[in-house]
């Protein structure tokens, strides 16, 4: 009852951190969608989707910020 308590902890982490990542990449494409009218775009990609993922709208701004004060 331990090993398996303990063995499914880790998958449970994982699960939530996958589930993060797709709610960040939702995100910004709708983020995409919105600021079409703006052109404004930042790519989904792994790292733009941790950001946006893990630290919710205040990643999303962080994004957005970046993208127009570094011009990338």
């Amino acid at each position: 009852m331990i090993v398996a308590g303990a063995s499914a902890h880790p998958m449970r982490w994982i699960g939530k951190l996958a589930v993060r990542l797709v709610v960040g990449a939702l995100l910004l494409f709708l983020l995409n969608v919105i600021g079409e009218s703006f052109s404004m775009h930042i790519p989904i990609n792994l790292a733009t989707a941790a950001v946006s993922g893990l630290l919710g709208l205040p990643g999303l701004a962080a994004l957005i910020i970046i993208k127009f004060s570094l011009g990338v």
